[in-house]
């Protein structure tokens, strides 16, 4: 199996960009951010970022307030891809900025749109090629933008009907990283339940739930260490003992047994091949 060479970091969504006015909170913004980390990965203030805002029914105020977050940061290289449909994937300006960009930044929204409109064309095959092949490219995502990063995507699913079958809509994502199934917004939108049953359909992958302003730094494809300031719930279904998904009709409650979980939070490491854990000693400096 070829080793993947890029970095992928997916964000669980509502990411502090540095907004508010109170000098300490932007500190921590420009020390310690999730953003601040994505620009780090990138190669730093002058790497080419380019702020991807297809998920969002509002592109352009979103792209704005990524423009403004990454400038706050000190970024003197930032652009927006603008893709609101399927031809836009395939147009040449939009082609050459995928090709140049150190780091595109998916934004929140639906994430089906990115995959019916980035899925299968020509800048999708370039961030495959390049995500596998060249160490230093990152590929961030925030919420659907994170959700996307997978082969099989969540795609809605109401926590109200948690541990029901059918509770949970699957979809294809971009398949940057197709052992892991994430969700996000994970704790405040209490996506438990549908965690659970994507991990239920699909034991042999690994279930990430990212909360807000949380994210994973992911190197080859496998050496994941926790961002931000809340925690990471992982999924873990190889040990299940009993899992009735597949007899089940939809609406019937759900029975799993064994299945692990973990609670991690900054600075604590994920092995995706060992499902090895590595936790932060408590004395340790935030990262």
């Amino acid at each position: 199996m070829q080793l993947v060479k890029g970095t992928l970091i997916p964000i669980g969504g509502n990411e502090d960009k540095g907004i508010e006015e109170n000098e300490q909170y932007s500190l921590e913004f420009i020390d310690e951010g999730i953003l601040y980390h994505v620009v780090k990965e990138a190669g730093g203030v002058h790497a080419k970022i380019v702020v991807v805002p297809t998920a969002s029914s509002i592109p352009d105020e979103v792209s704005e307030n990524y423009k403004e977050a990454f400038s706050t940061l000190g970024c003197t290289n930032v652009h927006v891809l603008d893709i609101r449909s399927k031809e836009d994937s395939e147009k040449q300006d939009s082609i050459d900025l995928v090709k140049s960009a150190n780091c595109l930044m998916f934004s929140g929204g639906d994430q089906s749109k990115i995959t019916n409109k980035i899925g299968g064309t020509t800048i999708h095959k370039i961030l495959l090629d390049r995500y596998k092949n060249e160490a230093g490219f990152v590929i961030a995502g925030t919420s659907a933008g994170a959700m996307a990063m997978t082969n099989e995507m969540i795609a809605g699913g109401s926590p109200t009907e948690a541990f029901i079958k059918g509770a949970v809509k699957m979809y294809h994502g971009l398949s940057l990283i197709p052992g892991l199934i994430i969700d996000t917004h994970f704790i405040k939108r209490g996506r438990f339940g549908r965690q659970s049953e994507a991990v239920a359909k699909h034991p042999n992958l690994i279930g990430f739930g990212l909360a807000e302003d949380t994210g994973m730094i992911i190197k080859n494809g496998n050496d994941c260490t926790v961002i931000g300031s809340g925690m990471v719930i992982v999924f873990d279904g190889s040990n299940l003992t009993h899992n009735n998904e597949k007899l089940l009709e939809k609406g019937t409650p759900m029975t799993m047994a064994n299945l692990t979980v973990h609670v991690l939070s900054n600075g604590d490491q994920y092995n995706i091949k060992t499902r090895n854990v590595t936790v932060l000693p408590i004395e340790a400096p935030f990262i």
